[in-house]
């Protein structure tokens, strides 16, 4: 089990301007090796369990800013994560539809949910779905995978602080990224996720943007 920190754009004004942009994508592309960057403590508890009990080569990808947790009283239970990805909030209290799929990892996964909010203040319904590991969503069987990203949903939005690379296979061809191209910079990390586009804001003018794709 390797254990690896300063996952993003949020290693701090003391860091290179080298940031890790591309190194989940090429995680990613090593065979045999599931990649874990869980959205809270509560994630990483139920993925630790996971991994010693799977004893099998994992990265697990932690993040060294502050990262909040995720209200579990509001929010659906963490218990998801040791299935790859799993649905934090549904489009609606009472709906289990939705005009568009917010799927984050990591610390973006709360922005993702703030978003969501911005989205319901405007009729809008987002699903929030946190995808820890795309290698542990991949092995579930068809019906659940379909239950998470149902394939009538086509507006995707993919929201994770690196490049989108690894992303387009999920999102489709309506599905718009919020992703980092590039490397980052010396900054505080809410100086860049700001500068960058990684906020709630930004990602409700992703989610319009695919919503108006998709019906096209």
């Amino acid at each position: 089990t390797f254990i690896w920190t300063h996952d993003s754009i949020g290693v701090g004004e003391d860091g290179c301007t080298h940031q890790p942009v591309e190194h989940l994508a090429g995680l990613r592309a090593v065979p045999g090796l599931d990649v874990i960057r869980p959205a809270d403590a509560n994630e990483v508890v139920v993925c630790w369990k996971e991994i010693i009990e799977r004893r099998k080569p994992v990265g697990l990808i932690l993040s060294r800013q502050n990262v909040p947790v995720i209200d579990r009283t509001k929010y659906l239970p963490a218990a998801g994560a040791a299935k790859g990805a799993y649905v934090v909030a549904h489009g609606s209290e009472s709906s289990k539809e939705c005009d568009v799929i917010l799927l984050a990892t990591g610390s973006e996964v709360s922005i993702a949910l703030q978003a969501r909010l911005i989205l319901a203040g405007e009729n809008i319904k987002a699903r929030v779905v946190s995808l820890p590991s795309f290698e542990w969503f991949t092995e579930q069987p068809v019906q659940y995978q379909e239950e998470v990203l149902p394939k009538s949903v086509k507006a995707r939005v993919s929201v994770e602080a690196g490049v989108a690379q690894p992303w387009y296979k999920l999102i489709g061809d309506c599905g718009v990224p919020v992703s980092l191209e590039h490397y980052g910079a010396s900054a505080s990390p809410a100086t860049l996720f700001k500068e960058y586009g990684f906020t709630p804001e930004n990602i409700v003018v992703a989610a319009k943007e695919s919503i108006k794709k998709a019906s096209e």
